[in-house]
């Protein structure tokens, strides 16, 4: 038991010795908010506004039925116009098929929209990642952090800038082409 007690303070000396002569050996660390640097990306803005382009007829189509079941909520409270128990109950019927529509139309509208968006942010996100390994072995970083995990850094720092431009200059966005 002895031996063992006499080599932990040589251990603990042999460690302080390693680190001292690697401690020269400077570690380079840069920052990076990949967030921004994935949704300021020109191919982002373009699916952006591509989606947004495909799928405004079906919002179109949702603003409708608001306004057609505003009309009918308008229509039932108008005190000014009396309206039989028939075609009260006929207006109430209509309009809660037309909330069951408006809220199934909804609700495939907002899962088809957030699939097409978390397939395409998977997408530029992984690209963007190669994109900063790219970076960081071309100006020896040895780390690069996320500013979402940082507490405080330089902003000399901060690459995220440089990704931008570099995946945009990878991945360069087309036009599209007329529709005819």
């Amino acid at each position: 038991m002895s031996l063992r007690m006499g080599l932990r303070p040589l251990m603990v000396c042999s460690a302080f010795v390693f680190l001292s002569q690697a401690a020269p050996a400077q570690t380079k660390v840069a920052v990076i908010n990949l967030q921004r640097a994935v949704f300021e990306s020109a191919e982002i803005k373009k699916a952006d506004l591509e989606m947004q382009k495909s799928f405004k007829p079906r919002q179109d189509e949702i603003d409708q039925l608001n306004k057609e079941i505003a009309a009918l909520a308008a229509q039932l409270q108008n005190s000014a116009v009396k309206l039989t128990p028939q075609q009260e109950a006929d207006l109430t019927a209509l309009g809660q098929r037309k909330q069951r529509e408006l809220q199934r139309k909804s609700d495939d509208l907002n899962a088809d929209a957030t699939n097409y968006r978390n397939d395409v942010l998977s997408k530029s996100s992984q690209k963007m990642t190669d994109i900063v390994k790219k970076i960081a072995e071309e100006k020896g970083f040895d780390l690069v952090v996320d500013t979402q995990t940082a507490l405080y850094f330089k902003a000399a720092m901060e690459i995220t800038n440089d990704a931008i431009a570099a995946y945009d200059k990878a991945y360069p966005v087309t036009a599209a082409a007329p529709a005819k």
